[in-house]
């Protein structure tokens, strides 16, 4: 898992629900940004949810709720697809948020809400 890269933390927990920073492609061993395609990304930015979940004591296949933050409309369908491929049914309620920037210039970034 990377080290926050401003001033938050990766999770916070209350009672049984696990609240979870929205996490960009960060390559976790050198904490640089991951370029490349949209799929590559998003699975990078799951990846990185996932080992916050873990690190909570919940996982990926407890997740009630995600939002995904795009910077180009044009990545919503290859996003879907990546984001579907790892997300087990039933699947989280979920969000999509277009915006104009991300940290570090990600394209992608996705929080989640989760309980263990």
């Amino acid at each position: 898992m990377s080290k926050p890269i401003a001033s938050y933390s990766p999770f916070r927990r209350a009672g049984d629900t696990v609240y979870c920073s929205g996490q960009i492609p960060l390559i976790p061993e050198t904490g640089e940004l991951l370029h490349g395609t949209i799929t590559e990304e998003v699975n990078r930015a799951i990846d990185n949810l996932a080992a916050v979940l873990e690190q909570a004591g919940s996982g990926l296949n407890k997740a009630v709720k995600t939002t995904v933050f795009l910077i180009d409309p044009r990545d919503y369908g290859e996003m879907d697809a990546a984001y579907r491929a790892r997300f087990s049914d039933p699947l989280p309620a979920r969000e999509a948020v277009f915006v104009s920037g991300l940290p570090k210039q990600a394209r992608v970034e996705i929080s989640a809400i989760a309980v263990d």
